[in-house]
């Protein structure tokens, strides 16, 4: 399965997220959360300050220790509404992308509602619902309309509690003039909005950001240490309203005692809230619930879903161009070998969490998939022994001599006996290149046997893990009982290399 890491960069905090993505489920691997108060040099002076920028940096770093030990292959960062704003945003840019060893960009308030949008379906999908997503961070609020899982309006606004904070309440607890000036500001950016949407009814409102997680901890005295337990709870418009009240009569030093509020958060959550009231009552809704995703769950989903690092399991152009031209010098049916590249390219990405073999192996298997059968033009009989050698002996630009060995293994092993010591082709592999060839070898044999007819009926395969056993459900036209059974007899060595059962079996049609 591919990792990937995303990077928010925030006005109020940074946030790391490294997953493990498949068809099934996303698998967090590391988290990581620093608040950094980045806004509020710029909301006060419009610069981000050289200290907030160090701490920033040196946090970066240490972020990106963390999720280059992953062997993620595909990392994306942002920076939201401070940086936006900020009058240095290229001394910015520069600093952090070379503290996290990647490009930073800055994204836009309706990207930035794109994201959070595909976090929250990613993490709670609703696909028969019509809901109001409302995110409040530190320099923006997005509102967010989705049905069916489908983003239908948003927008983004100056919405923040850092921001907030910073423009209006410079008291504590405020005044009642503060308060007054922040619901009118409040109400000036959300009325049109709220307006615009006015005749339309929401199955749900759900608050995404540490703000609402506070405010849902609260209200359902949750501590905060355990704030995960707060996703998809709710809070009823009363209740925050009742909270809010008791807010906004409490300084600082009692709003840190409250259940679920901590030491940070309560130095803003009062904007915050006010926020998320509003919005119920603008919208007339009876609740708020909590969702843990944010934009980093959505960088995440789009990263898998733009299947970002593919390539680097896929022979370059430049490659794939060679081998193809192998494969028709020496007579090969190109439409069954570039089949079988593909299938044997879909088992490798499926069943990574078993080979764990890096990216750059799904480039081997792919080019002996090319070169698997080019034995027949010397003889049809061991075929796969003259493959390998034609292979090894061939030049083969782009790939280097290690990588043309290995691929000339997996040509020798395609059928017949698997690898052991006794066999040249393997004992001239490293050890490395030799555990490579042991884990690929089946994959290959499989592939090969799912076109056997050379008919390309099989289109495509999934696999599900259960008791120890991983069934491949292989999506095929009606008649590919050939091919399924050819495969399920190809599959012993897969047991033998892996000690694992695996059966393949004809995906359930849909009704």
């Amino acid at each position: 399965m591919p990792r990937y890491a995303a990077v928010d960069i925030g006005s109020n905090s940074v946030r790391m997220m490294a997953a493990e993505v498949n068809q099934a489920e996303t698998r967090i691997l590391a988290q990581d959360r620093q608040v950094t108060r980045l806004g509020e040099s710029v909301f006060r002076s419009g610069r981000i300050s050289k200290d907030a920028l160090d701490f920033l940096c040196a946090n970066l770093a240490r972020i990106a220790a963390t999720y280059s030990r992953l062997d993620v292959v595909g990392v994306r960062a942002v920076a939201t509404s401070a940086v936006r704003d900020a009058g240095n945003q290229q001394e910015f840019l520069e600093r952090a992308s070379a503290a996290l060893g990647t490009n930073v960009e800055i994204i836009s308030g309706p990207e930035e509602a794109r994201l959070i949008h595909l976090g929250v379906e990613a993490r709670w999908p609703r696909p028969k619902e019509r809901t109001l997503i409302v995110d409040v961070g530190g320099g923006s609020a997005e509102l967010i309309i989705s049905q069916g899982g489908q983003l239908i309006d948003a927008v983004s606004k100056p919405l923040g509690a850092v921001r907030l904070t910073q423009v209006f309440l410079n008291t504590d607890p405020p005044s009642a003039s503060e308060l007054h000036r922040l619901h009118a500001y409040i109400d000036e950016k959300l009325t049109p909005f709220s307006k615009h949407h006015a005749a339309e009814k929401f199955d749900r409102v759900i608050a995404t950001s540490a703000t609402p997680a506070a405010v849902v901890s609260a209200v359902n005295q949750i501590a905060r240490t355990k704030r995960d337990e707060a996703d998809r709870l709710r809070a009823s418009s009363a209740q925050v309203r009742e909270l809010y009240n008791t807010l906004v009569q409490t300084d600082v030093t009692g709003r840190r005692k409250m259940t679920g509020i901590g030491p940070k958060r309560a130095e803003i959550i009062i904007a915050g809230t006010a926020v998320f009231l509003r919005t119920l009552e603008l919208f007339g809704h009876r609740s708020l619930y909590y969702c843990a995703a944010g934009v980093r769950d959505g960088i995440i989903a789009d990263l898998a879903a733009r299947r970002v690092g593919r390539e680097l399991s896929q022979l370059s152009r430049e490659q794939r161009a060679l081998v193809e031209s192998m494969a028709k010098r020496y007579s090969v049916s190109l439409k069954h070998v570039r089949h079988v590249a593909c299938l044997a390219h879909r088992l490798f990405e499926t069943l990574q969490p078993v080979h764990h073999l890096p990216p750059e192996a799904g480039k081997l298997l792919e080019a002996a998939s090319y070169l698997h059968d080019i034995g027949h033009y010397v003889s049809g009989t061991g075929h796969h022994k003259h493959s390998a050698y034609l292979v090894a002996n061939s030049d083969m630009p782009g790939f280097t001599d290690h990588e043309r060995l290995t691929i000339s293994a997996l040509c020798r092993f395609h059928r017949k006996s698997m690898p052991q010591p006794r066999h040249s082709y393997f004992q001239a592999l490293d050890s490395e290149s030799k555990r490579t060839v042991l884990a690929l070898v089946p994959l290959l044999r499989i592939a090969d046997a799912l076109d056997r007819g050379h008919e390309q009926k099989v289109r495509d395969i999934a696999a599900s893990w259960r008791d120890g056993t991983i069934g491949l459900f292989i999506e095929a036209e009606t008649d590919a009982d050939l091919e399924i059974w050819a495969a399920n007899e190809a599959a012993g060595p897969f047991r033998e290399s892996y000690g694992t059962a695996l059966t393949l079996q004809r995906a359930r049609q849909p009704r």
